[in-house]
């Protein structure tokens, strides 16, 4: 065989694994576990860390004002030095339409060792714990939850045993890029983290979605955060591995009533969303990067490009392979699709979306070579030192 035909049933081969050896991870039957209303309502603090959120705020803090929680449950927004008045929104909102309690606490820019956000989690924590919460939400100020969010999420715990539940919000898709690119965000994220591994019970891959946590406040003790994951960029895998390390038990699946509402409309918002992190999910190491690289290009681009050499240099093994390696490759993306209620046409295109995202993680490597490290929300870190548990 040609070495076309070679890279084309490797191609396949590596599809065949990934449908049937990654714990299923293009299925999107993940959702929150069996549930029962405990006998009694664990009190909640829903900790928010928000920087120059002012124009998320009606929607998403609104949402968390009208938690429909049968027991004690307060608010704590974290105004992390925002310039656009967040904190002033937050207290307008809070005594316009009533509901949960919100304290608006503003910590100050975050001493050294610590990401920006991860220092707004730590104040409100702090802040929270005076209350003795029996839970901890750690939610984002971009996230928006149907009224019964917080009820849902508490009952699934309880229920389970869990130390930990997260949801995966979803995203916006309204824009053009955002119905290519965003679907896709959460396709690779269940790929490299498949959920039914992170829900097994003695699973060892660990992972969480950050703009929807509940934490049992004693495993948030016992693994020691957020102080433990202070230099995390990735925070909420960081946060999951603490917690499953400590011993606590996790759970992470797809939501279906907490969505994001944050904006992406165009390609240049989506690669800074995406290259912020990317390099330090490879934990800023070249052969790694180099890895991934050649992993993309032989998953994602080797299908498309085998399957057109083949058939214009006359090589059938290489067409037929490409072509059923794209064909297992366009149909498990379909279900992710299908949950975003978007029609199939960006499904064949997942190769172009992958070379986006291959793009991307370069690029941010590239960033974090020139000195600029990662960013959040206008605060960079020059080429930050990876925690212990990234």
């Amino acid at each position: 065989m040609s070495a076309v035909a070679w890279i084309a049933v490797g191609s396949l081969v590596a599809w065949v694994w990934l449908l049937l050896g990654q714990g299923f991870f293009w299925r999107t039957d993940q959702r929150l576990p069996s549930r029962a209303a405990p006998e009694r309502w664990p009190s909640v603090a829903v900790v928010v860390p928000a920087r120059d959120e002012a124009a998320m705020l009606p929607v998403s803090l609104r949402s968390l004002l009208a938690q429909d929680y049968p027991g004690a449950a307060e608010v704590f927004l974290v105004d992390d030095c925002s310039k656009d008045g967040t904190g002033d929104v937050a207290r307008a909102l809070s005594v316009r339409f009533g509901g949960l309690p919100v304290t608006v606490v503003s910590p100050g820019e975050p001493e050294p060792g610590w990401t920006g956000k991860l220092w707004a989690v730590r104040h409100g924590i702090a802040l929270a714990r005076a209350r003795e919460p029996e839970y901890l939400l750690l939610t984002d100020a971009d996230i928006a939850h149907e009224p019964d969010s917080l009820r849902e999420l508490v009952a699934a715990a309880e229920t389970g045993g869990f130390d930990l539940v997260s949801q995966m919000a979803r995203l916006r898709v309204a824009s053009f890029w955002e119905r290519l690119v965003v679907p896709a965000f959460v396709y690779f994220f269940s790929q490299l983290y498949p959920f039914r591994w992170i829900n097994r019970k003695r699973g060892r891959t660990a992972a969480a979605a950050g703009g929807c946590v509940l934490l049992r406040t004693e495993a948030a003790v016992r693994a020691g955060v957020p102080d433990s994951i202070r230099q995390a960029v990735i925070d909420d895998v960081s946060l999951a591995r603490a917690v499953r390390r400590s011993g606590g038990r996790i759970w992470l699946g797809l939501a279906d009533r907490v969505d994001s509402v944050r904006p992406y409309p165009c390609l240049a918002d989506l690669w800074r969303m995406v290259s912020r992190s990317a390099y330090a999910q490879l934990r800023h190491n070249p052969l790694v990067l180099l890895g991934t690289v050649l992993g993309l290009a032989l998953v994602y681009l080797a299908p498309p490009v085998t399957l057109v050499a083949g058939v214009l240099g006359g090589g059938a093994v290489a067409a037929w392979a490409g072509g059923l390696a794209w064909a297992v490759m366009a149909g498990t993306y379909m279900p992710m699709l299908a949950y975003y209620r978007q029609s199939l046409w960006p499904a064949p295109l997942l190769p172009f979306t992958a070379l986006l995202y291959l793009l991307m993680t370069v690029d941010s490597a590239v960033q974090h070579y020139r000195g600029r490290g990662a960013a959040w929300k206008g605060r960079t870190y020059a080429r930050p030192e990876a925690a212990p548990d990234q």
